[in-house]
């Protein structure tokens, strides 16, 4: 059995939310998920590519947004406040709490700088205090997991405390040979906090079979999964 991190539907042919739906279509539209042949940072060739930073309209990210907080509202995650890390988590932070001001809940933001500011404030946390919170990560990937392990030590220091992890896609894959579990599995099982995703590989080749024009990536997004998915523990 293919491991499914979302844990909401099995894993070869999940039934598809509506967010998970809008999310895949969105991410078509804005050319965030593109497909071909890309080397990968940790030199795979990947017929599929994401990139959050794709989503650069007011219209996009707020369909990301609602993505986003619709799919951590579907997972029950009880939160005071959300933190995007430097940089792609900023602009997703924000949208996924404009989506749930419209939803009647304001919820606290903050953010990191990659560099301490040394004038002015100092430090390098912007946005409401994380003292006593419980913070929810925002971002768009976990690949090494080395960005998520930043976050979590800012956090920490803060004062606050990690409620859980929501990323945007997941690729179900492992980090290295010898180890079954994907990216997101590892940070969720060595942090000790829940790894949500809005969409996951299993996912996407549901996808690629309902959309016509994506038809032709799905036996090469299979043989991918084949070669590298992350498998059940």
């Amino acid at each position: 059995m293919w491991e499914d991190d979302s844990n909401a539907v099995d894993a070869f042919f999940p039934v598809m939310t509506d967010h998970r739906t809008r999310f895949l279509a969105a991410a078509l539209k804005a050319e965030a998920l593109r497909f071909g042949q890309f080397t990968l940072k940790s030199g795979r060739i990947s017929p599929y590519f994401f990139n959050a930073g794709r989503f650069d309209s007011g219209q996009s990210l707020a369909t990301l947004g609602r993505a986003y907080a619709d799919a951590v509202a579907e997972a029950g995650l009880t939160f005071d406040m959300l933190f995007g890390p430097a940089y792609k988590g900023i602009p997703l932070a924000t949208a996924v709490a404009c989506a749930m001001a419209a939803d009647g809940r304001d919820v606290p933001v903050a953010f990191n700088r990659k560099e301490a500011k040394t004038h002015g404030e100092g430090g390098n946390l912007i946005g409401a205090p994380m003292a006593g919170q419980r913070v929810l990560i925002v971002d768009d990937v976990i690949t090494a997991g080395t960005a998520i392990r930043e976050a979590l030590g800012l956090i920490e220091q803060a004062g606050g405390t990690v409620a859980g992890i929501v990323i945007g896609l997941d690729r179900q894959e492992i980090v290295r040979e010898g180890d079954s579990r994907s990216a997101a599995r590892g940070v969720a099982e060595a942090h000790q906090v829940p790894v949500i995703a809005v969409a996951s590989l299993a996912d996407l080749l549901d996808f690629s079979a309902q959309n016509a024009d994506l038809a032709q990536w799905r036996d090469a997004l299979a043989d991918y999964r084949d070669r590298y998915g992350a498998r059940a523990d």
